[in-house]
């Protein structure tokens, strides 16, 4: 159904018309989201702009906090400390010192372990040279 250009009041400013392309380049655009994304969302809540904007911002909330590590819930913990091989208190500390954020932590993570395998290097260089001089 076409949206009726005659009614201009509050109460269809309220609601998105799928049908217009003009409305959903405006809604897109106030909302800062693809089309496609918007007409999902109409799909799902309904046709009021405030349900729409509300699941929007839910959807947007949740994308940001799954590259973030809660250490006050238990399954987060869980579920980090598997994924990073590590254990509960490590994840802890690591957290403690890189942030909250998985990539700085994985980040950290990665320099410690490239740190540790150049000690190792290092040490099995010494022993062979420390060998060599021996059998000299």
């Amino acid at each position: 159904m076409a949206d009726n250009k005659a009614k201009r009041g509050g109460a269809d400013r309220a609601l998105i018309a799928l049908t217009e392309k003009y409305e959903v380049a405006y809604w897109s655009k106030k909302f800062k989201v693809t089309p496609a994304k918007l007409k999902y969302a109409v799909k799902k809540v309904g046709r009021s702009a405030r349900k729409v904007e509300a699941y929007i911002k839910l959807q947007k909330h949740r994308a940001s906090d799954k590259s973030r590590i809660a250490l006050s819930e238990p399954y987060e913990v869980r579920y980090w400390s598997k994924k990073f091989k590590i254990t509960p208190a490590r994840l802890r500390l690591v957290v403690a010192t890189a942030g909250h954020s998985a990539k700085k932590v994985e980040a950290y993570l990665a320099a410690q372990k490239a740190k540790k395998a150049r000690k190792t290097v290092k040490k099995t260089v010494k022993k062979t040279a420390a060998k060599r001089k021996k059998a000299a």
